[in-house]
């Protein structure tokens, strides 16, 4: 059958300096669009209409109802006066449109931030501190957000993906389940609990304070039913008659507002011509903002706050970038998680001056905002001007709020970051070692802090991350044939799978006597490299026989050899190396580690095998991977005894001349210069001649690469590893 092959020069020289001096040369390209992504409002505030503006100024003032008492009772979770909770609102909200990407999003208090304040302002201000709660509130946003506007402009926003969802969802979960029990003291009305330790310990103390619940039991549960019967009932309704979705949907957004608003009602009339309230009440909230001015920036409160920085930082970033990515997808549009950083961080350095603490993304209301039907961010500066009415003209009215309805309305909102059963489920089923993460954040943040939770969930998934890179999965690969040909055995094409692959392992014949195939799937790195070492030579020695036979006499074998004269015979049975072929197809990336590795390998197979074993790669996908095996000596069997790349140990100059040690070359020589002279070149074409000789190393219609080793598929792969098995066992 004649060959149909097109023998592929090489790819492009990676010439370095090029690509240094075009980056150079597109220096001020960048630096425009640098400045230009800084304001992203730049690009659509022009084509700003009426349509848009009537939109946004529903969801706006939609958000902002909301955000009202939701914000009141985050501050009281912050450890903060209630006023608080609405200046963070309200700067948030308005600065954040100037630099979003995101139309969907609104910052502001949450209730994972307002735990991780609270526990901040009372571990400090318990430890004899100077500074009170709204000054170190008011120190975590200012340097908080510098911190991230600092990782926005390096554009470091990528260390947020080395954080896996089930983390986020673990310190979130347990974050709600404490930040819940933390509330049933103030719904059952009972004053003895310490709602500021940790959250088994509310738990315990609060079954044994029962007896002292107060009618403020009547405001919390009748307000959460409240909250939960509207909800369900709203949307079984719009199940029942779409037609009503849209008054239904704004009824159901509206339950928090009519809830304050009937139980402030009710408290008032309570408490007419009584010098005391029979129940917990909020009571006095100054008019506009009080707490305006230069935020305190000395050493001792800098100093103060520095250990809770870090995992102020990280709920800044995790829950606004991942709720931000969420809408974009659901939306269909694309943030820049480096910009959004950055206006993140801008909010809440504005936000210090006016007496906000650290504000993120919400993602209920940010869901609410969605719902309405959002057009652009400016939606914010509507619902910033709703906070504003409240502060100026509400505040009489906020003096009746029942402490228990707050209550209601916290359990309610912070019942929604709560990952339920069906996630654990199918957590499990996906990937058990990330539920184990999960629980330990769960854990972790409901017996100890919200902090720790943050540290231990981050920490575990790094682990596990280098885990996963540090022992890769590996596969022996067989085949099964798909379309045989007896006649013509060149024809036979075949499907190549691990051998232990669960359905179809049974199907799977070896590939050739002598013949390994291998497949990693993960980059070779020095993580890794030891144990990718382990596995191929592991390998061989299960299923090949020395080159030459053990030493009769033991005294004469190797201190480590530990077979016996048993093993010695059934070894005779099996085949002796001649090729070992790699898959590159999964293999991303080489590092120099890794490169000499695979010579590490290649030189004890060699020994093992009495022989030099051929080593053919197939599926290399990158230019760079091809690059570094070129310069390590593979692509042709020209290097007889592998050598070292970057020896760690120098060569002495006293000693014996290291012969295997590849000696450095100029980075104005490209590879082929750096690995072969005009011998080596011969052989090149001398290997490819006689590899294209058998019709077992044919196919068809597929290029080939320069290096007679280097494979396009695996199944030229295979077949030239096979031909040349097939001789040098004809030549045994």
């Amino acid at each position: 059958m004649a060959n149909n092959k097109s023998i592929v020069i090489d790819y492009d020289k990676i010439n370095y300096k090029e690509e240094i001096n075009e980056h150079i040369h597109n220096i001020p390209a960048y630096a425009r669009e640098y400045v230009h992504d800084l304001f992203p409002i730049l690009q659509w505030i022009h084509k700003y209409n009426l349509t848009w503006l009537i939109a946004d100024l529903i969801a706006g003032i939609t958000v902002g109802i909301v955000v009202v008492p939701q914000s009141m009772g985050y501050a009281k979770i912050a450890q903060l006066p209630p006023q608080y909770g609405l200046y963070s609102s309200f700067v948030g909200v308005c600065i954040y449109c100037f630099f979003a990407t995101s139309k969907d999003i609104t910052i502001g208090p949450t209730a994972v931030m307002s735990l991780l304040v609270g526990q901040t302002i009372t571990h400090l201000t318990s430890s004899n501190i100077s500074y009170t709660g709204p000054e170190i509130a008011s120190a975590l946003a200012l340097f908080g957000g510098i911190i991230a506007v600092f990782i926005g402009l390096v554009r470091l926003g990528i260390v947020v993906d080395f954080i896996p969802n089930p983390a986020i969802a673990g310190f979130m979960t347990g974050s709600a389940i404490t930040i819940s029990i933390g509330q049933w003291p103030n719904l059952f009305g009972i004053k003895s609990v310490n709602t500021q330790d940790s959250a088994y310990l509310i738990f315990g103390h609060f079954f044994k304070a029962l007896p002292e619940t107060k009618v403020d039991v009547a405001f919390g549960l009748i307000g959460l039913l409240w909250l939960y019967g509207v909800r369900f009932g709203a949307n079984y309704l719009t199940r029942r008659y779409p037609k009503y979705e849209r008054t239904l949907f704004f009824l159901n957004i509206m339950r928090n507002g009519i809830l304050v608003i009937f139980g402030t009602l009710i408290a008032y009339l309570i408490n007419i011509g009584k010098s005391t309230s029979p129940i917990s009440i909020l009571k006095t909230v100054p008019a506009g903002f009080q707490a305006m001015g230069v935020p305190k920036v000395e050493i001792p409160l800098l100093q103060a706050i520095a250990p809770s920085l870090p995992s102020v930082v990280l709920i800044l970033i995790l829950e606004h970038v991942a709720i931000a990515k969420s809408f974009g997808r659901i939306n269909d549009y694309r943030i820049n998680p480096n910009q959004e950083i950055i206006a993140l961080g801008v909010a809440n350095i504005f936000g210090a001056f006016f007496g906000a603490y650290p504000n993120t993304g919400s993602f209920s209301r940010t869901a609410i905002k969605a719902r309405s039907g959002v057009r652009t961010p400016i939606a914010g500066i509507f619902s910033g001007c709703v906070v504003v009415l409240a502060l100026y003209a509400l505040t009489p009215a906020f003096y009746y709020i029942p402490s228990a309805v707050l209550a209601a309305v916290i359990i309610h909102a912070v019942s929604d970051l709560v990952s339920g059963p069906k996630f654990v489920k199918q957590l499990w089923h996906i990937n058990p070692l990330e539920l184990f993460t999960f629980v330990a954040a769960v854990i972790i943040t409901f017996f100890t802090t919200v902090e720790y939770g943050i540290y231990s969930s981050v920490g575990l998934s790094i682990v596990i991350l280098l885990i996963r890179i540090a022992r890769p999965r590996y596969s022996v690969l067989g085949r099964i044939p798909i379309n045989a040909n007896e006649k013509n055995a060149s024809d036979t094409q075949y499907l190549y799978v691990p051998e232990t692959h669960p359905s179809l392992g049974r199907l799977v014949e070896p590939v050739s006597r002598g013949v390994l195939v291998f497949r990693f799937d993960e980059a070779l790195t020095y993580p890794n490299s030891s144990f990718v070492a382990d596995r191929i030579i592991e390998q061989v020695r299960d299923r090949t026989r020395r080159g030459k036979p053990a030493a009769a006499n033991k005294g004469d074998r190797p201190w480590n050899d530990t077979s016996n004269a048993k093993d010695d015979e059934l070894s005779l049975t099996k085949p002796r190396l001649a090729s070992v072929v790699i898959d590159f197809a999964t293999v991303n990336n080489i590092d120099s580690t890794g490169i000499q590795t695979l010579l590490d390998v290649q030189g004890a197979l060699n020994k093992y095998a009495d022989r030099n074993v051929q080593w053919h790669f197939a599926n290399i996908n990158s230019p760079f991977i091809r690059n570094a095996l070129l310069t390590g000596g593979f692509g042709s069997q020209t290097v007889s005894q592998p050598g070292e790349i970057l020896p760690v140990v120098p060569a002495s100059q006293d000693g014996p001349k290291r012969d295997n040690v590849i000696e450095e070359h100029s980075g104005e020589r490209d590879v082929e210069e750096a690995i072969s002279d005009e011998d080596q070149k011969h052989n090149i074409h001398e290997e490819h001649r006689l590899s294209n000789d058998s019709e077992l190393t044919t196919l068809p219609g597929y290029p080939v690469d320069k290096y007679p080793f280097f494979h396009w598929n695996l199944e030229e792969a295979v077949r030239a590893a096979t031909a040349a098995a097939v001789s040098i066992n004809q030549e045994d």
